[in-house]
Parts: structure tokens; sequence; C-alpha cells
């Protein structure tokens, strides 16, 4: 199993439907997760969170909505992928050898105890669903620059992944890639 996490800045240009058609070229006949990131939606949390001063749950669970509307406009742009919830729904389809896409279940995420916090992104989450399944290798596709030489530590203080991901990864099995969308 193979989780696929795709940046929200991706949606900004026609980057999104080429990691589409990659997916698809590449990964056809096997299991594979995309986890969306949350992208304009999530920005717009964080707007909003700044001028309300709103607590961080809330923020969570709105940022949390943000990954669920990005994974219904990805499965409007690739109707033949399947949009699973759940643990269980991954647990039974991630044997099917199909493309899924992950819209987040904040009530399942709150009883794994996942922070309320901005230092646990989408990026974050796709490392715990990496976990959680037991997947073989975790990338994250980013419009960033990444340097291929940068650990996972460097690349949190430079932003580029989340403050949290380092910890969600230190007990995965499974391998990780920091990758630009033009290497992808």
């Amino acid at each position: 199993m193979i989780v696929i996490k795709l940046g929200g800045s991706l949606a900004h240009s026609k980057t999104l439907i080429n990691c589409f058609n990659k997916i698809q070229q590449r990964y056809q006949g096997l299991s594979v997760i995309i986890v969306p990131g949350g992208g304009a939606f999530a920005d717009q949390v964080r707007l909003a969170q700044q001028q309300w001063q709103f607590d961080e749950l809330t923020a969570h669970h709105m940022a949390i909505l943000a990954m669920q509307q990005m994974a219904k406009m990805f499965k409007s742009l690739v109707p033949q992928w399947t949009v699973v919830s759940s643990l269980s729904e991954l647990h039974i389809a991630k044997d099917l050898n199909k493309i899924l896409i992950w819209s987040p279940n904040s009530a399942e995420l709150d009883q794994a105890n996942i922070p309320a916090t901005w230092d646990i992104t989408s990026d974050s989450l796709a490392a715990w669903l990496a976990t959680q399944i037991s997947a073989t290798e975790l990338i994250l596709v980013k419009s960033s620059v990444i340097d291929p030489q940068a650990s996972l530590e460097q690349l949190a203080a430079q932003q580029i992944i989340d403050q949290g991901f380092c910890q969600q990864v230190q007990d995965g099995l499974f391998s990780v890639q920091v990758i630009n969308q033009r290497d992808f």
C-alpha cells in the first residue's frame, strides 16, 4: 500500500491534473491512497482564525473539512477513483488494488488523539494514516523546491513539511519521500 499526499498548493495550476495522470500511469493496478492537502480551503481557515480568534480545535475541524472539500474535488476530476473516509473502509478497500482518495473523518482523528494544532497538517495526517494501514511507502508531493539531501528535520525547519511530521513518521515502517511536483 502506497500513500501519496498531494499538497493543496498543487491545485493552483495544471500541476494537479499532471499528478493525477502520473498516478494513473504509474500506479494503476496497485493499492494507492491519495491524501489531499487542504489548499485554498485551509488557507481560508487560517485567515478566519486570525480574524475571529477562535480556538485550535475549531480550526482543526475546519481544516479537516478543507481536506474533505479537496477530496470531493479530486473525485470530481478523477471519477474512477473511490473516496473512503474511515480506517475500516480503507482496510476493506486497500486490498482491491485501486486508487483511493482519503476524506478524513474528524471523529476518528479525535479518537486517535491527533493534536488540534497547525503543527499537524495534512502532511502529518498522511503519515498517521500510513502507519495505521501499514503502508510500505509515503510520498509527499509539494510545490516547493526540495533539496534531495535535506533531512526531514531540515524540511520541517524550512516549513516545507509540518512541525509534527517527524514525530508521526518515527515509528513508521514505510519509506518516506518528499518531492517536488516536477520530480514526481
